[in-house]
């Protein structure tokens, strides 16, 4: 008998079948895959999929899933027909802005080791001879993209899977999830229960009424998306036959939100030109399994033929020999849409063992599969999961309104060029912090992030950018890295580095850690020494069971048993909750606080005669905090500074807020004060070498590698991933993260871009921004450690290569001595 846990897997499409794949191939022989519809064309999304695969997207998660997929499919066939027809994908340029994103694109492939390059009209016709090379600037090609036969797939992946022991069950529809004591324990369907010790829901858009079961919110919009299909196509004829059915590369025109595809002599066309069109489950038609075909099932519903006519026309434009063909078929197919476009995937929060794999399209389909089986056998994946994770969403992203907005919005940007930067236009106003009013009194610039209004500049501080010193004058930008940014920026990082400045950081997450157990909790999850007096502050990070840096985290040690920790996100505070026993109590209270950063040389000066405590260095040492007045206002000040500077976060209870800007604002005053903004805080850390987590290191990397050995304590005894490091030094490791200066001064990047050694690509960058003290742009990447201070690089920028120099950090104030003083 195996002892490997008892596996149902709910939905039997690419997802579902993939999993089963997975698990089996590592030795879990009881697996059990449930779906409404008969096998093997259930009815769901899979089962009308277009299948085209494109690699290459601005993250590296979701361009590793997608190359995965595409090694897997090809390997595999059903009776001699193929999976994956490596037909090559383009995608083509009719404006300057689309062919100046392709280049970037073809950065971020180069970076996640894609191959592909951007081509002129005539070499795109000759890729691909239906083009009109009139309409077109240019076209990214990539040789390795290609078509998925995601139904033909899953006939493949079940064989497999059954091969090895697991059971596929059709027409079976699930009722219920049964769970005892917290934990699950079988699934009800229409054909029994079938005992689990693993549920893991792969029910595409039906996912949510899934998760309902438990009472889990999935935070996904079931949406419709056109399809059609041509008759036959003139200069299509012989080209393909019935067993290749497709020998031109996928093609999309993203200037119009449209993309083709062969099937044989016609032309299969995709649309997202047209309204978004929200399903509701209980809206959609029953299909008896006896009348489910490839043209009838659930999740296609009618064509409306009025929203494809303008795709249509513009088709036609594209490729010229449309026009004598006519659409012969179309229909509205259902696939998920989420708040930010990205997979779901995650244990329930309060039914252990039951898991969902949402919202993910065939493109993913292997990758993300292979991912949740490492979660379920290894407790980790080895890829990053946090851009996919579904407690990356705070309660206010998991709403229904807020879902069903986001999502549709989602639907209408899919195409679109998209800036790292650019903030949702609604909904807005979600969150805000006690400061709001005062910042928009102050012209404050606001970006958006999880909800929360985060000002990036303030115009009211447009007037000192003339009295910049020359050293701090910012030099102009290049239209993209101009883009949500402002020259304010400057005068704001220079007030922060000569007299004093406030920043807004509530929104950053704060979660109260209490109960007897929480100093053993804390010690067990972070790799730093916990056992320090009241008062002290530690940065650490906690890690997974492999050394990987699941987060970076400040704790403060309020009382005996009572912690707040300086958190990056919802994942935080649910792998908090997750690992906390009975005598320890976590508790987000981020939105019953408010924090103000105050920083600068003249910081002290500030506050000092507002408050009868003590602020001097003796003491409140740096990383010290302590509860005070200020004017009156009971505070906690921590001695902590992410800009560089003397200062302190200053917090206090919302109520309390308003009056704390204002009576810090006006007192500052005489000093100079300025209230500054996010630009200038992303400049400030990142010439200091401070670290972003989820941006500069992730799980994929350990505390050497990133730089952060520092806060590693091994002495202190066990903690999660201790063993897993235990071997490591920052002399051992073979990849650094690298801080670069551009050599040209002016060249801002912003992300994601390759960066090249000795001519090859050797990296990425990380996080980048304008130097502001130093006067140069910089740039963090991931590197070979051999890459040392003094090595030239170059970092691919719009398709031109920008010069650059590893540097030794930090860039600014090394000894610490601003600081501490």
């Amino acid at each position: 008998m195996s002892t490997t846990p008892r596996v149902v897997i709910i939905g039997a499409g690419i997802v579902g079948a993939n999993l089963a794949d997975e698990l089996t191939a590592r030795g879990w022989t009881r697996i059990t895959v449930l779906d409404q519809g008969p096998l093997p064309l259930t009815g769901g999304s899979t089962s009308h999929a277009p299948g085209l695969v494109y690699q290459t997207n601005p993250s590296k998660t979701m361009t590793e899933f997608a190359t995965y997929t595409v090694n897997k499919l090809s390997s595999l066939d059903v009776d001699g027909a193929w999976c994956f027809n490596q037909v090559g994908g383009l995608e083509v340029a009719t404006t300057p802005e689309r062919l100046a994103d392709l280049h970037r694109k073809q950065g971020w492939a180069t970076s996640w080791g894609v191959p592909g390059e951007v081509v002129g009209p005539e070499e795109c016709v000759r890729l691909h001879p239906l083009l009109d090379p009139e309409q077109i600037l240019g076209g990214f090609h990539t040789p390795t993209d290609g078509l998925a036969k995601a139904a033909r797939a899953v006939v493949a992946l079940r064989r497999r899977a059954e091969s090895r022991g697991a059971e596929f069950h059709g027409s079976v529809r699930v009722t219920g999830i049964s769970h005892t004591g917290g934990r699950v324990t079988g699934v009800r369907t229409t054909a029994g229960d079938f005992p689990a010790d693993i549920v893991v829901s792969c029910a595409g858009f039906w996912g949510q009424a899934i998760g309902e079961m438990v009472g889990m919110r999935v935070p996904l919009l079931p949406l419709a998306h056109q399809y059609v299909r041509t008759g036959q196509v003139a200069d299509l004829v012989g080209r393909n036959d019935e067993l290749t059915e497709a020998g031109l590369p996928i093609l999309r025109h993203q200037d119009r939100d449209l993309y083709y595809r062969e099937h044989v002599d016609c032309l299969g066309i995709g649309s997202y030109a047209h309204r978004p069109m929200p399903v509701r489950l209980s809206d959609l038609p029953e299909v008896s399994d006896d009348d489910l075909t490839e043209a009838a099932m659930p999740s296609m519903l009618p064509f409306t033929e009025e929203d494809f006519a303008p795709s249509w026309e513009h088709s036609r434009q594209l490729l010229p020999s449309l026009r004598s063909a006519k659409i012969e078929t179309g229909f509205n197919g259902i696939f998920s849409f989420t708040p930010d476009g990205g997979p779901l995937i995650g244990e329930s929060p309060d039914v252990a063992g039951f898991w969902i794999a949402e919202a993910v399209w065939v493109t993913h389909s292997s990758g993300v599969a292979r991912s949740v089986a490492q979660l379920l056998v290894d407790g980790r994946s080895e890829i990053a999961l946090h851009g996919c994770d579904v407690h990356r969403f705070d309660e206010i992203e998991t709403t229904e309104a807020y879902v069903d907005e986001t999502a549709q919005r989602n639907f209408v940007e899919i195409y679109d060029v998209v800036h790292p930067l650019q903030p949702k236009l609604s909904p807005r106003d979600l969150r805000v912090s006690p400061f709001h009013a005062r910042q928009k009194e102050l012209g404050a610039f606001f970006l958006e992030a999880h909800g929360w209004e985060r000002p990036h500049w303030y115009e009211a501080n447009a007037h000192l950018v003339k009295d910049l010193p020359p050293e701090w004058q910012p030099p102009s930008r290049d239209a993209w890295s101009a883009m949500f940014h402002s020259p304010i920026a400057a005068a704001e990082a220079w007030r922060t580095r000569t007299a004093v400045a406030l920043y807004d950081m509530t929104p950053l997450k704060r979660l109260e850690v209490s109960g007897p157990g929480t100093l053993a909790f804390l010690d067990r999850l972070t790799t730093g020494k916990m056992d320090k007096s009241v008062g002290s502050v530690t940065y650490t990070l906690a890690l997974d069971e492999a050394g990987g840096i699941r987060s970076d985290l400040t704790v403060a040690r309020l009382g005996e048993d009572r912690f707040q920790v300086g958190a990056n996100g919802n994942l935080d505070l649910a792998y908090f909750r997750s690992e906390a026993g009975g005598d320890v109590q976590v508790r987000d209270i981020t939105g019953g606080t408010c924090c103000i950063g105050v920083w600068g040389p003249l910081a002290r000066d500030l506050v000092q005669p507002l408050s009868r405590d003590d602020f001097s260095h003796e003491a409140l040492k740096y990383f010290r905090c302590m509860p005070a007045h200020i004017a009156g206002i009971p505070v906690t000040a921590m001695r902590l500074s992410y800009v560089g500077e003397l200062g302190w976060e200053i917090y206090t209870s919302a109520e309390y807020g308003q009056r704390l800007w204002d009576v810090l604002f006006e007192a500052g005053r005489p000093l100079g004060v300025v209230a500054a903004g996010r630009a200038a805080f992303n400049s400030l850390r990142l010439e200091k070498g401070y670290r972003s987590w989820g941006a500069d290191m992730t799980t994929e990397h350990n505390p050497y590698e990133a730089g952060l050995g520092f806060a590693v304590r091994k002495q202190k005894g066990d903690f999660v991933g201790r063993d897993a490091i235990a071997g490591v030094t920052d002399e051992t490791v073979t990849r650094r993260l690298s801080c670069l200066t551009i050599d040209d001064g002016r060249s801002v990047v912003l992300g994601s871009e390759p960066v090249f050694l000795d001519g090859d690509p050797a990296g990425y960058v990380t996080s980048a921004a304008f130097a502001h003290t130093l006067g140069v742009p910089i740039a963090y990447a991931w590197l070979p450690a051999g890459a040392t201070p003094g090595t030239a690089v170059e970092i691919g920028y719009f398709g031109r290569r920008v010069r650059a120099t590893v540097a030794a950090e930090p860039l600014v104030d090394p000894e610490m001595l601003r600081i501490r003083r």
